[in-house]
């Protein structure tokens, strides 16, 4: 478990739309696990962040990435992709949380090696359960590599 450390859980959430951001922080701010959620509004700023380039040069190393597929600049799709073809970002866990609830858009994230796919739930209560469910499988449950 990720949690087991005591320090903050680093996740980088990479979503544009500042209403879903905002939920987001406020779903993992009660969580139990203490996270550090940082944010990337774009494709290329979150590759930025990863690959620690120019202002992301002390970024953290995201234990988990969730990602939107719909973003400006360069979409999740292809942000996914250049994640797992990264050695030194492959191993890093991505949710894709997004509106698309496409047959095409969830078979080729799967197909890009998402780790999971989860549709955003339009109610409030619904998504904040959602986090609360993200938070207890992947921040309580699985083993990920360390660093």
């Amino acid at each position: 478990m990720i949690a087991r450390s005591g320090e903050p859980v680093e996740i980088l959430l990479v979503d544009d739309h500042p209403g879903d951001v905002r939920l987001t922080e406020e779903a993992f701010a009660e969580c139990r696990v203490r996270t550090n959620l940082s944010v990337a509004v774009d494709g290329e700023e979150a590759m930025a962040f990863l690959r620690r380039e120019g202002e992301f040069a002390e970024a953290p190393r995201p234990a988990l990435i969730i990602l939107d597929l719909n973003l400006p600049k360069k979409n999740g799709m292809r942000v996914l992709t250049e994640i797992r073809a990264d050695p030194t970002l492959s191993e890093i866990p991505v949710i894709v949380l997004t509106t698309s609830t496409s047959e095409k858009d969830i078979a080729e994230a799967y197909q890009r090696h998402a780790n999971c796919y989860i549709t955003k739930p339009v109610d409030l209560d619904k998504f904040f359960e959602v986090v609360r469910l993200i938070e207890s499988f992947w921040l309580m449950i699985v083993e990920l590599p360390r660093r």
